[in-house]
């Protein structure tokens, strides 16, 4: 099967809604999921960097994992964020995601630690072997410290469980030369390259400002598929002043306070140490997609 098969092509780091004390608000998720169906979405990343990962418990995870996968019903992949610094955990997680119905898994380098690339090489591996379900890696370096050599990622791409790989390096000529001698298949982890990514031959997105513009994604990869660049230029402009207003700092808050605003979920709640963002109805309100924000 193809990446886009197994893990979709317009992929949503979603927000974990929350209730004004913390916990994990269900109906907002289940408004959230709903919301990102009906607007293009196809794949939906569970506990991700946006969705507080760190954060949420096991059973939190588990929960939001068998919510997700019960409503989307065949509708997206579900993808569970599963990556932490311990191999053996990671490998729990791994396990319980698979349990809890995810189609795939999204994981990220050991952070913190800082392992070598031997040691990277032999944790993914080890996590891979795990499970029968399809492995993307994530190459997140600013957040983890550890950045996925070229030689480690092309290495890894033998491997059968491991077929697409997010990209928040940024390091264009660097995917573009993975994207050319190995089979992995490449998802934009950065926003504000969607368009360059894909134009080089990236299979998708993995975005958080597609918790609330899943339509224009959609239309952005619509138009790469049909080789219709001044569209595709017109659709990736227009997304910028709402890109900046979510991703100048954290996502998450920001992406929260904007999904509030519009009624898709009840609160912009976060946990500590993130505090909450800030509403962005100047930002929104400037966008020349502003009706596709509209729920």
């Amino acid at each position: 099967m193809t990446a886009a098969n197994l893990f979709g092509t317009n992929l949503v780091a979603m927000v974990t809604p929350m209730n004004p004390d913390g916990s994990i608000s269900l109906p907002g998720l289940t408004n959230l999921v709903d919301h990102l169906l009906t607007t293009g979405a196809d794949g939906l990343v569970v506990a991700g960097t946006t969705g507080e990962a760190p954060t949420l418990t096991d059973a939190e995870t588990t929960k939001l994992i068998q919510a997700v996968a019960t409503q989307a019903n065949g509708r997206a992949k579900v993808i569970a964020g599963i990556g932490t610094y311990d191999t053996a955990t990671t490998i729990h997680r791994a396990h319980a995601a698979e349990a809890a119905g995810a189609d795939a898994l999204l994981l990220v380098t050991p952070y913190y630690s800082k392992p070598t690339q031997a040691g990277v090489l032999a944790h993914c591996r080890a996590v891979a072997d795990a499970t029968t379900l399809p492995v993307m890696l994530y190459d997140v370096p600013h957040r983890t410290g550890l950045a996925l050599s070229p030689t480690t990622i092309a290495e890894l791409a033998t491997h059968p469980r491991i077929h697409a790989i997010k990209d928040a390096k940024g390091d264009l000529p660097e995917a573009m030369t993975l994207m050319a001698t190995t089979s992995l298949a490449y998802y934009c982890g950065i926003d504000d390259l969607n368009l360059p990514y894909l134009a080089a031959g990236a299979t998708g997105l993995v975005s958080v400002t597609a918790n609330l513009t899943a339509g224009p994604n959609a239309a952005l990869l619509d138009a790469i598929r049909t080789s219709d660049l001044p569209t595709a230029q017109a659709i990736h402009r227009s997304q910028i002043p709402t890109t900046t207003a979510l991703t100048t700092s954290q996502g998450a808050p920001n992406t929260k306070a904007a999904l509030a605003e519009l009624g898709v979920i009840p609160h912009a709640t976060v946990r500590l140490p993130l505090l909450e963002g800030r509403r962005l109805h100047g930002a929104l309100a400037a966008s020349p997609s502003r009706h596709s924000l509209e729920v």
